[in-house]
């Protein structure tokens, strides 16, 4: 985790701004409050997360792979139980309403509001189905 986290740094710029996909794995199902929102039962399996890095990539995804002290987002609360497998980076063109509405076509679309409080998709958390 810590040379991914290196190599990040290294390569990623905060001037490098745009929408993101993380793939998050959760060992255990476990039950877990996310915020305001609630408490919600997560089963076990591989989540995607669509967001956004106005300020830039490199402040955003970092903090992914370190322990946030302050739950400022929804995920934050997710975070503390699931570990970020990858990361996949679109430049802004790509707006987090396209890209939830095409991942809900794919994966279940997870917990009504989650990270998506500021746009007019209905969440940017989904759940890939264990097959």
């Amino acid at each position: 985790m810590r040379d991914l986290k290196k190599l990040l740094k290294k390569n990623l710029s905060n001037s490098d701004k745009g929408t993101y996909i993380l793939s998050l794995e959760l060992s255990e199902t476990r039950k877990i409050t996310v915020g305001k929102l609630g408490s919600f039962i997560f089963k076990k399996g591989t989540y995607f997360y669509i967001g956004s890095a106005r300020g830039g990539f490199r402040r955003r995804v970092i903090r992914y792979f370190e322990k946030a002290r302050n739950k400022k987002w929804h995920i934050d609360y997710l975070l503390e139980y699931a570990y970020p497998k990858h990361i996949f980076l679109f430049d802004e063109f790509y707006s987090e309403e396209r890209i939830a509405k095409r991942m809900s076509e794919l994966y279940t679309p997870i917990i009504r509001g989650f990270g998506a409080t500021d746009t007019h998709s209905k969440t940017h958390l989904f759940y890939k189905e264990e097959e």
